[in-house]
């Protein structure tokens, strides 16, 4: 069973005029295969700091702590081994990739991570099959990837791509923003149907609680001033749909004074 090990993650950036900028605070996480992970908290609380710094976004610098897959050392790798080895970012806002297409796209990926190609006549039957689950039409495999999609498109593609590719862990960055009701059940339907095989575990930010209405998270985890102050099951979640982060940010406020 696979496992993702954060351990005291400190993550900074660097500033225009050179100084650097702490934003993760010492991270502590483990994630499991079959497991659901909700992390949830107020903007500029460095969830989406946590997920690129673990997928190796060059812009964050790691200034301490370690981040392992199945005990080998993430932060050592290059971007394209964390995807071999299994990690896989679904982005809060998808890139477009011009003159390439999904379907090369995807058969590019699912080579790079198996280590062979798929048999083309398997390959296209899976990949039609994956986007017709996500009421994405067939025809868009011949598009350039995510060009001229819409902004709910690109999430049905980030799930088809979830879908295919297998990862050992996944990180859904605020997978939610910007769908509207229909396309939040399907897309929440494709992350379930890869959290049911059991093999991948999930990391999923968020700052609202409507999304787990579909996906029921095993911990959700509360995210304030670059790390985790508190953590629960899911009653966590409506707690946080209650009472808001005020109490949070208010409490990090009088520690870091």
């Amino acid at each position: 069973m696979s496992v993702l090990e954060i351990r005291d993650l400190q993550v900074s950036v660097r500033l225009p005029e050179g100084e650097l900028k702490p934003i993760l605070a010492g991270v502590d996480l483990t994630v499991r295969a079959g497991e659901t992970h909700a992390i949830m908290g107020p903007n500029g609380s460095g969830k989406s700091t946590l997920a690129y710094s673990i997928a190796g976004h060059p812009k964050y610098e790691i200034t301490g702590g370690s981040v392992t897959l199945d005990g080998a050392d993430v932060l050592s790798m290059s971007v394209d081994e964390r995807a071999r080895a299994g990690l896989f970012l679904a982005m809060q806002y998808p890139v477009e990739v011009p003159g390439v297409s999904v379907a090369n796209f995807l058969r590019t990926a699912k080579t790079a991570i198996d280590g062979e190609a798929p048999k083309l006549r398997t390959w296209a039957g899976e990949l039609r099959a994956a986007m017709e689950r996500l009421q994405m039409d067939p025809s868009f495999a011949q598009r350039n990837v995510n060009e001229g999609f819409s902004g709910g498109e690109k999430k049905r593609h980030e799930i088809v791509q979830l879908e295919l590719l297998r990862p050992k862990v996944a990180i859904l960055d605020e997978t939610d923003s910007g769908l509207d009701i229909d396309a939040l059940r399907v897309v929440s339907e494709g992350v379930n149907r890869v959290r049911e095989t059991g093999r991948t575990g999930l990391l999923l930010i968020t700052h609202y609680t409507r999304i787990l209405r579909y996906i029921k998270p095993d911990f959700v985890h509360v995210f304030v001033g670059g790390r985790i102050v508190e953590q629960g099951g899911p009653e966590l979640a409506e707690k946080l749909e209650d009472e808001g982060y005020e109490r949070y940010v208010a409490g990090a406020g009088s520690a870091r004074a």
